[in-house]
């Protein structure tokens, strides 16, 4: 078959991912074999993958194909979430846009009806994108947060905690999101620092008889449209401006309700006026300060953000426009002292990024979170769920989990699990897995009711509800506790996902993991950084800075995308993404196609030679290159530094295999390659392609086919490591030395333009003659000597280089331009004089001195012994000159 000219994606990825699934490599049965469980951060049904969701399935994919070539019984379990909030948001705009149809129009099984329709339609779009990245999920585990049996564990798991009274319903001050018109946990909403404004509004104070006094208080507000929920004014009692206020009243401008001034050490004497307006409805700490003095609580908003009846004035107007209508007011009334520049933190909704979050009284139901969440504290503080990287998100962690608060888990939907409580028509309410259940336990109890008595709760639970209990109920877990999967697969082994969700989802798996199975859910934590573009700004739609992920597959080819965004990313840490990763590497595939098209030229013209065995230099020293890295990537691999492991294996491909190595043992013009050569050669490039596979999936499979006739079910995706052996490290010293001096003399060469035809005559002045006997004839072949001498004195009229510590003098035919030559020696010797004066400063300094480590001592020490001798070189060079 004769091979393209490039290298092209297209013609190769679908037809090696068929493959791969015709055969059944990505299914998982549980075996004898150990398990490598890893379970998909399940991405919303509403979504398409982003360049976040690249890195973390390519990761995820390395991760496992690593495993699966390494002996385990790999699972990757693929999946995706409902995302209440955001999926009801589609399906209530479709139901607007293409039917007509409000969700008010709707029963709650007319309204499920058409959202299972839109998931139908829509949820599978992730799923093609994430084959088409190649990723080797067990796509006959799919599964679904809705699914009927994930359903029944949620129910089932809401039920237990209330029953061991764990989770309560009652009225607190929550975040409300007015678009959604639900309420949100703390962790869904996320604050911007802005510029706003503070309002200084003047209150008419009156004495304890209703008096008016003729005195005003000036309190600052940010939100002047709350002003109408006004039930205090609160001012320090140490406040010396108002301690006269005892007893008197202020007037709330525009509704003119009589509220008390009271006195609490909450106020801060310094901040603003020292006077604060008290809206127990509208704030957390004004609540706070209501509970404590028993303030009347008024409710000025609907929940949609328009003005309530109870605000007295603006009815019906949206809160925002309401804000400039009561300013407007109070200006008329002459109440406006003055506006303030002041810059604020806003809460705006997660799932609805441009809504403005409001804090607000409402019954909700929660989940007490300080007894579960001190186990799962442990976990990660003991070491036995380990986070990479540790040392910058252990601190959050234990952050969040010490001040862990409860969560607030009902939801105003539709779209999700409803909450299993059912309500009597005399407000009492029992929670149990269905209707049949609560009727017994309301029986149990004296009472006598049938289903059409009862009423369910009308709200559904928090979507991470739901996700909490993702790596059981994969597995039927917690539907069915003890069966074959969850206990060969559970615990998994790592999981994948971003530092944004460590509290969100992380932390309350190993919360549900150790309450319902009593271990943690996986032994890992790998944390990959946020995708920024090149301006180092988030990528979002919005600012439609974020690629379509098929069209860079399209333009690179998904090995392409994957290689880009991977050798940008080490872990944890955010990385700027650009095409210009991805071209980057579409040329390693070019690179790699190119070293086969060579080596398959050498495949037809073969000869034994007795001269050129796998005794040959160049074999001896890439088998212990890549004894050498195999070794390094294991270990980068047990930290979870796979950005390092693939830069490793992209420099021992591109340049020491196909730069040096193929260049080493290429036959000359028109000779046939040695067959053991060849053969060695063959077996480096399949070694090559396994430690590249887990990165570069369908490259490395197609060069692997290509490079020999392969039997059946020899497939590199399932191909097994075998442990490295030991490297040579004296012949990986020599190796280094031979690539130092051929690119030296090479550059040498071509600064004094001697023509690579033309021969030269080789003299070494150095101390380990015998290391460049070993490697002479190779050297020679490289650089075109037709001779190499040996010399304790300087040969004139050569051209003089020093490469480490030795004297080069390559004498030539060709005249000689001795100012080039001077001018790159004193460069050099410039260059060494700075980098000894540094060493020099260092080893001068006795605080370092005494502080360094022995070993890192003894490392400058040998850099300045090293810079001393090549000065000296390089002087002695000059003079001959």
């Amino acid at each position: 078959m004769e091979l393209s000219k490039n290298y092209t994606p297209a013609a190769v990825e679908g037809k090696w991912y068929q493959h791969w699934m015709d055969k059944g490599y990505f299914r998982s049965k549980p075996d004898n074999r150990p398990p490598f469980t890893i379970v998909i951060p399940p991405p919303n049904v509403t979504g398409v993958l982003h360049m976040g969701h690249t890195l973390n399935e390519t990761v995820q994919d390395i991760l496992v194909r690593r495993a699966r070539m390494s002996g385990y019984n790999t699972c990757w379990v693929p999946g995706s979430d409902h995302a209440s909030i955001a999926t009801e948001a589609k399906v209530v705009n479709m139901l607007k846009t293409e039917k007509g149809i409000e969700k008010s129009q709707l029963t709650r099984e007319e309204f499920l009806k058409y959202a299972f329709e839109w998931k139908e339609k829509y949820g599978g779009i992730i799923y093609s994108q994430i084959k088409k990245l190649g990723c080797s999920c067990d796509w006959d585990r799919v599964t679904f947060t809705m699914d009927d049996h994930y359903y029944q564990a949620v129910i089932k798991v809401f039920v237990d905690l209330y029953n061991k009274g764990k989770i309560y319903r009652g009225a607190r001050m929550i975040n409300w999101d007015p678009k959604a018109k639900t309420a949100l946990s703390d962790e869904e909403v996320q604050y911007k620092d802005l510029q706003g404004k503070l309002y200084h509004v003047q209150y008419a104070i009156t004495d304890s008889e209703d008096h008016l006094t003729g005195e005003y208080i000036t309190i600052a507000t940010q939100r002047p449209e709350t002003i109408m929920g006004d039930t205090a004014i609160c001012v320090n009692p140490d406040d010396e401006r108002y301690k006269h206020l005892v007893g008197h009243y202020a007037i709330v401008p525009l509704v003119n309700r009589r509220v008390p001034v009271i006195f609490d050490t909450y106020v801060d004497k310094e901040f603003g006026t020292g006077a604060l307006k008290v809206t127990p409805a509208h704030d957390i700490n004004d609540y706070n300060l209501g509970l404590k003095h028993n303030l009347e609580v008024v409710d000025t908003l609907n929940d949609d953000g328009t003005l309530s009846p109870a605000a007295g004035v603006f009815i019906g107007e949206d809160r925002f426009k309401a804000r400039k209508l009561v300013i407007a007011a109070l200006q008329e009334q002459g109440l406006l002292v003055k506006e303030q520049e002041y810059t604020t933190r806003l809460g705006y909704s997660e799932r609805n990024p441009d809504t403005v979050v409001e804090p607000r009284i409402s019954t909700q139901w929660f989940v007490k979170m300080a007894e579960l969440a001190k186990p799962a504290l442990d976990a990660v503080v003991s070491g036995d769920v380990n986070i990479h990287p540790g040392d910058r998100f252990l601190a959050t962690y234990k952050y969040w989990m010490e001040n862990v608060k409860d969560w607030c888990i009902s939801r105003q939907l539709w779209w999700g699990q409803q909450i299993p409580a059912f309500y009597a028509p005399d407000g009492t309410f029992e929670v149990a897995q269905n209707v049949d259940a609560a009727i017994a336990q309301f029986k149990a109890k004296g009472a006598n009711y049938t289903a059409a008595d009862l009423r369910q709760d009308e709200d559904c639970l928090d979507t991470w509800f739901s996700s909490w209990l993702w790596p059981m109920e994969v597995f039927n877990g917690i539907s069915q506790p003890g069966n074959e999967d969850i206990n060969y697969y559970y615990p998994t082994n790592v999981l994948v996902t971003g530092q944004d969700i460590i509290f969100f989802w992380v932390a309350r798996m190993i919360m549900a993991g150790l309450e319902y199975k009593q271990v943690k859910p996986f032994s890992d934590v790998y944390f990959t950084g946020m995708v920024r573009d090149k301006q180092g700004r988030k990528m979002s739609k919005q600012l439609g800075n974020s690629p379509d992920l098929l069209e860079l597959i399209d333009k690179f080819g998904a090995d392409a995308v994957r290689c880009g965004i991977m050798i940008s990313s080490p872990a944890g840490n955010d990385l700027l993404f650009d095409e210009s990763s991805c071209e980057q590497g579409s040329k390693f595939c070019n690179k790699i196609w190119n070293a086969l098209k060579l080596v398959k030229m050498w495949e037809s013209n073969q000869a034994a030679n007795t001269n050129a065995t796998i005794d040959h230099f160049a074999i001896q020293w890439f088998e212990s290159r890549l004894n050498e890295v195999q070794q390094e990537v294991a270990e980068l691999f047990k930290d979870f530094k796979l950005s390092e492991a693939l830069k490793t294996i992209y420099s021992l491909i591109w340049d020491d295999f196909c730069s040096w190595y193929l260049e080493w043992v290429k036959p000359g013009f028109e000779q046939p390659c040695d067959a053991a050569i060849y053969t060695k050669t063959v077996y480096f490039f399949e070694q090559l392609m396994q430690l590249l596979h887990p990165f570069m999936p369908f490259v490395s499979e197609e060069i692997y086919q290509q490079l020999r006739e392969r039997s059946e079910g020899d497939d590199l995706v399932i191909k097994q490591y075998t442990a490295p052996a030991a490297s040579d490290a004296n012949i990986l010293v020599q190796g280094n030395l031979l690539k130092e001096v051929i690119s030296s003399i090479r550059d040498s060469r071509n600064k004094n333009q001697i023509k690579p035809k033309d021969e030269i005559v080789l003299h070494i002045d150095t101390l380990q003659e015998a290391t460049f006997k070993q490697i002479e004839s190779m050297l020679g072949k490289q650089v075109n000597a037709k001779a190499i001498n040996y010399t304790k004195e300087p040969v004139g009229g050569c051209i003089t280089l020093v490469v480490q510590k030795d004297k080069f003098y390559l004498e030539t035919e060709t005249a000689l331009n001795t100012t080039v030559q001077k001018e790159d020696l004193e460069k050099d010797l410039a260059r060494l004089q700075g980098f000894l004066a540094g060493v020099d400063k260092k080893l001068s300094n006795e605080k370092f001195v005494q502080n360094a480590k022995p070993e890192v001592l003894e490392l400058e020490r040998r850099k300045k012994e090293d810079a001393e001798a090549k000065i000296a070189a390089i002087t002695e060079s000059l003079k001959s000159l």
